[in-house]
Formats: structure tokens, sequence, C-alpha cells
């Protein structure tokens, strides 16, 4: 009688779980609970500008904004390099992955805006 249970309750659970999956699936939800993840979140709402040095190596390197979002939605966050207490604006070191693990970037997250301030390719 028990493992008859069990077994209800496992096709309950799977079938439940395929029904949430393509819920929240065409939701378009996003679940951004990790430090990397919060942080880029947060960077990527904010209004976006580039310093002047970001544009020259952007020009130079043949970098568009496509490749920035790439890296500001994918990238990885290194704390160790960034310095997110700093008041007014926190400065932050992301590098990106796979074909754009040789780019970095070094924005300043501000209240309302986000700057690229430095673009590393190496």
């Amino acid at each position: 009688m028990l493992l008859k249970r069990i077994g209800y309750f496992l096709v309950g659970v799977s079938i439940s779980s395929v029904g949430v999956y393509f819920f929240w699936q065409k939701k378009n939800a996003t679940f951004d609970y990790g430090m990397d993840a919060r942080t880029l979140k947060t960077i990527r709402i904010k209004k976006r500008f580039f310093s002047k040095n970001a544009k020259k190596v952007m020009q130079e390197k043949n970098i568009d904004t496509i490749k920035i979002s790439t890296i500001l939605y994918n990238g990885d966050v290194n704390f160790g390099k960034s310095t997110p207490r700093t008041k007014p604006c926190a400065n932050y070191f992301i590098t990106g992955k796979r074909e754009l693990k040789n780019v970095s970037l070094l924005v300043k997250r501000c209240d309302s805006t986000s700057t690229i301030e430095e673009i590393i390719v190496n």
C-alpha cells in the first residue's frame, strides 16, 4: 500500500514539474538569486553609458554593443577586483565567457546609471 502511494506521489510531482516548467518558460521569468546574477541584472537595467576610453577600444577592437550586452548578461563578476561598497558608485570587474573570455569590463554602477569605464582585451 505504501509503495502504491509513493508511486502516485511521484507521478503527480513529475506531471506538475513539467507543467510548471512550461508555465514559467512562457512567462520569460528569470531567477537571479546568485551574487553574479543579481549584480549583472542591476547593471543591465540601468541606463548605460560608455566612457571615451571604452568607445575608443570598441572601435579599435571591433567590439559592438551586442558583445557588451552578452558579457553583461552571462559574464563572471570578479568581486576580488571589484569595489562593490564604494559610495556613491560601485565598481565591478566583469569577464566574458566562452568566445568573449578575453574581454573584460570595468563598470561603474551608480543609482540610476551604469558606465562602462574600461574595456580590456587580452
